[in-house]
C-alpha cells in the first residue's frame, strides 16, 4: 500500500467508527427526551423509568462518540496537514462554534440531567434533556457545514500567494444548498438509528418475556419514532439525489452503475457487475423505466454515463490542475453502498408497519419471527449510515474539496509509511477495544434490566443500620 492508501485507510476507519456512535447518541437523546416528555405529561412513572434506563445507554454512546471524535480530529492534523492548511480558514469558524457553543451546550445540560433528577422540578429537568438534544443537532449542523463545503464549495476565494481557500462570505457557506440537504438527511438518519436500537433491544427482551410492560411500551415508542424518521430520511434523501445529478454527476452515475449514456426512458440496474479497469458494465439485471422514475420522477428522461462525464471533467479541470487526472470513482463500492443504504431504509419501513399492525391486533407476542427480525434490525441503521458516508466521501474522488483540492495533494508531506502502519494498528486496536467495551456495557445494562436500581435500594433497606453503614 502506498502512503496515500494508508492515509485514506485511516481516514475511512476513524470516520466510519466515529459515525457508528454520533447518530446513535443523537437519536437516543431524542428518544429519551420523548420518553421523559410522556412522563411529565401523563404523570406515569413507567415513562420516567424508561427515560432513566435508555438514558444509561445514551450516556455510553455519548462517551464513546466523544473519544472517537477526538481520535478523528487527531488524524486530520497528523495525516492530512496539507488539506487542513488549505481549508483551515473556511473550517475554523464552524468548528470553533461547534466546540465552544454546541458541544458545551449539550455537555453542560447533560451533566445537569444526569445528576438533577431529584434536585429540579419535572419541567425544568425535562428542559435539560431537550437542550442536550438540540445541542447535539447543532453540533451536527456545524460539522456538516464544513462537510458541505467539501461537496459544493461556497463563500470563498482562492489566495494565489498562499494557495489557500479563504472565507469571504460566511453567510454563503451557511446558505449552501448542500448543507440543507445533508443536515436533515443525517439528522433523520440519526433519529432512525436511536429509535431502532431501542426497538430492536426491546424486541429481544419481549421475545425472552422479560419485563414485558416496560419493553413492550419501549418497543412501541421506538417503532413509531423509527417509522416516522425512516420516511423522512427517504424523502430528504430523494431531494439530495436530485441535487447530486447536477452537482456531482459522476457520483450519481456510479451509484446507478451507468458507464454509457442511458436510453430515454432509463432502466434501473438492481444488481450488476463491473470491469473498473475497462470502465464498463459486464452484466446487469434491469427494470425498465425505473431509473427515470427514481431520478426524474417521470417516465421520461435519460442520464449521462461515467465515460461521458469523465470527458467533460477533463475538459473542465485539466487546465486548472495542470495535469490529467482519473475522474472515475470506485463504482463497485458506490453501487453496492447505495443499495445497502436504500435497502436497509426500505426494510425498516416495512418492518415497522408490520410491527405496528400486529401490535394493534394484540398478537405481536405470538409473532416470534417478527420479534427476531426486529431485534436483528438494530444493525440496519448502522449499515445505512455507513453506506451513506461511503457514498458521500468515496463519490467525491479524486477531490477532498470538490473541484478545488485533490486527495493526492491533501496528505501530510512528512508522514512516513512506517508511522501510518503503526498509527493504523494502534487505532484499529483502540477501536476494537472501545467497540467491545461498548457492546459489553450495553449487554450488561440490558441484562440488569430497568428495575435494577430499585431492587438494590430494596435490598439495602433490609440491612440493619450497622451493616448498611459498613456497606
Amino acid at each position: 500500500m502506498s502512503l496515500l492508501d494508508l492515509a485514506r485507510t485511516q481516514f475511512a476507519m476513524t470516520t466510519i467508527f466515529h459515525f457508528f456512535f454520533v447518530p446513535l447518541s443523537i437519536g437516543l437523546g431524542l428518544v429519551v427526551a420523548v420518553m421523559e416528555t410522556l412522563y411529565v405529561v401523563k404523570k406515569d412513572d413507567l415513562y420516567k423509568r424508561m427515560a432513566k434506563f435508555w438514558g444509561h445507554i445514551f450516556l455510553l454512546s455519548f462517551a464513546v462518540g466523544v473519544v472517537t471524535g477526538i481520535i478523528q480530529e487527531f488524524q486530520f492534523g497528523m495525516n492530512w496537514s496539507a488539506y487542513s492548511r488549505f481549508v483551515g480558514d473556511i473550517f475554523g469558524a464552524p468548528l470553533a462554534i461547534e466546540a465552544l457553543l454546541a458541544f458545551f451546550l449539550e455537555s453542560t445540560f447533560l451533566g445537569l440531567w444526569i445528576f438533577g433528577w431529584e434536585k429540579f422540578n419535572k419541567k425544568m429537568h425535562l428542559l435539560f434533556i431537550w437542550l442536550v438534544t438540540i445541542g447535539s443537532a447543532l453540533s451536527a449542523l456545524w460539522i456538516l457545514l464544513a462537510n458541505s463545503f467539501m461537496q459544493h464549495p461556497a463563500g470563498y476565494t482562492l489566495n494565489s500567494k498562499t494557495g489557500r481557500a479563504e472565507l469571504i462570505d460566511f453567510g454563503a457557506t451557511f446558505k449552501n444548498h448542500q448543507l440543507w440537504l445533508e443536515f436533515p438527511h443525517v439528522l433523520f438518519g440519526a433519529f432512525l438509528t436511536g429509535s431502532f436500537v431501542v426497538a430492536g433491544l426491546s424486541a429481544w427482551k419481549v421475545l425472552k418475556k422479560k419485563d414485558l410492560p416496560f419493553f413492550t411500551k419501549s418497543l412501541k415508542i421506538g417503532i413509531i419514532m423509527g417509522l416516522i424518521s425512516a420516511v423522512l430520511t427517504v424523502a430528504v434523501g430523494d431531494l439530495q439525489t436530485q441535487a447530486l445529478i447536477e452537482d456531482q454527476p459522476m457520483k450519481f452515475a456510479a451509484t446507478e452503475g451507468i458507464y454509457e449514456d442511458t436510453e430515454d426512458p432509463a432502466s434501473w440496474a438492481g444488481i450488476a457487475g463491473f470491469d473498473q479497469d475497462k470502465n464498463k458494465t459486464t452484466w446487469s439485471l434491469e427494470i425498465p423505466y425505473m431509473l427515470s422514475i427514481l431520478g426524474n420522477h417521470s417516465l421520461e428522461g435519460g442520464f449521462k454515463g461515467m465515460n461521458t462525464i469523465n470527458k467533460e471533467l477533463h475538459a473542465k479541470y485539466d487546465s486548472t490542475q495542470g495535469t490529467e487526472m482519473d475522474y472515475y470513482v470506485p463504482t463497485t463500492a458506490l453501487f453496492w453502498s447505495f443499495r445497502f443504504m436504500a435497502g436497509c431504509g426500505t426494510a425498516v419501513i416495512l418492518l415497522a408497519i408490520l410491527v405496528l399492525f400486529f401490535m394493534r391486533r394484540g398478537t405481536l407476542g405470538k409473532q416470534k419471527w417478527l420479534l427476531w427480525l426486529t431485534a436483528i434490525s438494530t444493525t440496519f441503521p448502522f449499515i445505512s449510515n455507513t453506506g451513506g458516508w461511503l457514498i458521500t466521501e468515496l463519490g467525491r474522488f479524486p477531490w477532498t474539496v470538490y473541484g478545488l483540492f485533490t486527495v493526492a495533494d491533501s496528505v501530510s508531506p512528512n508522514v512516513t509509511k512506517g508511522q501510518l502502519w503503526f498509527s493504523n494498528s494502534v487505532f484499529f486496536l483502540l477501536f476494537a477495544t472501545l467497540g467491545g467495551v461498548m457492546v459489553y456495557l450495553v449487554r450488561n445494562e440490558m441484562k440488569k434490566g430497568p428495575y435494577h436500581e430499585e431492587e438494590n435500594e430494596a435490598q439495602n433497606a433490609t440491612l440493619d443500620p450497622f451493616a448498611k453503614e459498613a456497606f
